[in-house]
C-alpha cells in the first residue's frame, strides 16, 4: 500500500475556521475526513471537531489493522459522531445545537468506501478528469427528492447535517476499485463553490500534492474575494511514486497569512509567508513509512487528549 497525502486549510474572510480535517491510517487501511461546522449555528467549530476526532478514534480503536466492514464503521461512526455532537450542546447547556457537515472515505484492499452529511464533497480524479463526486444534501443537488423544488427561496439550503437531535440522513458511495495514479479530495464548501471540474483538474495535473493543494486553496480564495468562506482541501493519490517524506507521519502545509491546517481534529496556525521546504516532496507512505508513523500518530492523539483534560 502506497499513497500520498496533503491538506491545507484557510479560514479565509471570515472571524474563524469551522473546517477541521484530518487522515490517519494502519498497515492496511487509510481513513480521510472532513467536516464543515456550519456557520449559522453556536458551536460550528466544535461540532466539527467532535466529528473529526469520533472518526479518528474510531478507526484506532477498530483498525486492526485492517476494518471488518467499512460500510459499517463509517455508518455506525457517523450516528456516533452525531450523538457525540447532541452530547456536547446538551452537557455544556447551549442554546443552541451545534451542526457540522461531515465527508469520510475509507481506502482497504485497493477499493474506496465513503460517507457523507451535507455539502462537503468528495471528488475522484482519473486519467485527467472527474471520475465521480458525491451528491450535496441540498434542494439544488437533489431536486428528485422534492416535488416543488422550484418554489424554493433557496435552493442551497441543506436539508441533513450532524448535530440534530433526529437521526442524520447520510449516503454511502463505494466500493470502488482505485487504480495507480488516481486522486481523491476531501473539500468544504468554500472550495468547491469557485472551481469547475476543469478546474479542480488542471491544478493537479501534473504536479505533487504538496504544491498543488495549496496552489487550489489559494485559487478559491482568491475567485471568492474578500468575504471568502473557510476553504479546506484534502488530497490523497493511490500509488504514488517518489521518495518517502522525512517528516512525521501527519499532514503538513506551508502557505499564507491567517491559514491552518489540521491533523486529528486540531487546527494549527502558520505564520505568514511560509514557503515549501526545497527538495521536499508530499507525505508518501509505503510499509515502512506506515510503520514508522504509527506510533507517532498515536503519540499525537495522546498529546491532544491530554492537553484537553488540563485544568
Amino acid at each position: 500500500m502506497k499513497f500520498s497525502v496533503f491538506q491545507a486549510s484557510s479560514q479565509g474572510g471570515r472571524d474563524d475556521n469551522e473546517d477541521r480535517l484530518g487522515y490517519t491510517y494502519t498497515h492496511e487501511a487509510i481513513l480521510l475526513t472532513l467536516a464543515d461546522g456550519m456557520g449559522g449555528y453556536s458551536g460550528g467549530e466544535q461540532a466539527a471537531e467532535i466529528a473529526v476526532r469520533v472518526f479518528t478514534q474510531s478507526f484506532l480503536a477498530q483498525a486492526r489493522p485492517r476494518l471488518a466492514h467499512p460500510p459499517a464503521f463509517l455508518q455506525q461512526t457517523l450516528l456516533q459522531a452525531n450523538r457525540a455532537i447532541v452530547d456536547y450542546a446538551r452537557s455544556n447547556d447551549l442554546s443552541e445545537q451545534p451542526r457540522t457537515t461531515l465527508v469520510a472515505a475509507l481506502l482497504q484492499d485497493g477499493q474506496l468506501w465513503a460517507v457523507h452529511a451535507g455539502d462537503s464533497r468528495l471528488y475522484g480524479l482519473r486519467a485527467e478528469r472527474v471520475w465521480f463526486r458525491t451528491r450535496d444534501h441540498s434542494f439544488q443537488d437533489k431536486p428528485e427528492l422534492f416535488q416543488q423544488p422550484s418554489r424554493l427561496a433557496n435552493r442551497n439550503l441543506l436539508f441533513t447535517c450532524l448535530g440534530s437531535q433526529s437521526t442524520p440522513l447520510f449516503d454511502h458511495t463505494g466500493p470502488l476499485a482505485l487504480q495507480a495514479g488516481d486522486q481523491l479530495l476531501l473539500c468544504s464548501d468554500g472550495l468547491w463553490s469557485t472551481q469547475s471540474d476543469a478546474d479542480l483538474v488542471a491544478a493537479l495535473q501534473g504536479r505533487a500534492l504538496r504544491h498543488s493543494v495549496p496552489a487550489l486553496v489559494r485559487q478559491a480564495l482568491h475567485k471568492a474575494g474578500p468575504r471568502s468562506d473557510n476553504v479546506s482541501l484534502l488530497a490523497l493519490q493511490w500509488g504514488g511514486d517518489g521518495a518517502a517524506a522525512t517528516g512525521p507521519g501527519v499532514a503538513q502545509a506551508d502557505l499564507f497569512e491567517g491559514s491552518s491546517i489540521s491533523s486529528f481534529g486540531q487546527v494549527v496556525d502558520l505564520g505568514p509567508d511560509a514557503q515549501p521546504t526545497p527538495g521536499e516532496g508530499d507525505d508518501v507512505f509505503d510499509l515502512e513509512r506506515i510503520e514508522q508513523s504509527i506510533d507517532e500518530i498515536n503519540a499525537a492523539i495522546r498529546r491532544t487528549a491530554l492537553r484537553r483534560n488540563r485544568p
